[in-house]
């Protein structure tokens, strides 16, 4: 059963983030609304993301940010079958 995303609480949370204006705005922010092991495991992912669009193997990844094979999976099946989030991030941080 997939989950609905789209809804009014998310929509606000969104609006909250979109709202941050530097980098300590959002430490200081999600060092709130997250654990550290949450904020934690999103870092990872990104990081796992990066380095899988860097055409790193699995080893290599995981060696380096300590994810286990399935998240590494799990991020890998994001890039290649999600909704382009990451690309769409990753192009803009290039810019």
């Amino acid at each position: 059963m997939s989950k609905n995303i789209h809804t009014e609480a998310v929509d606000q949370l969104f609006e909250a983030i979109l709202c941050l204006k530097n980098k300590e705005e959002c430490y200081t922010f999600f060092e709130d609304v997250c654990t550290i092991n949450e904020l934690l495991s999103l870092s990872q992912r990104f990081e796992v993301a990066k380095m899988l669009r860097e055409k790193k193997t699995y080893l290599e990844i995981s060696e380096k940010t300590g994810a286990s094979t399935a998240t590494i999976s799990r991020v890998n099946r994001s890039l290649t079958y999600g909704n382009d989030g990451y690309e769409m991030v990753f192009k803009r941080l290039s810019e």
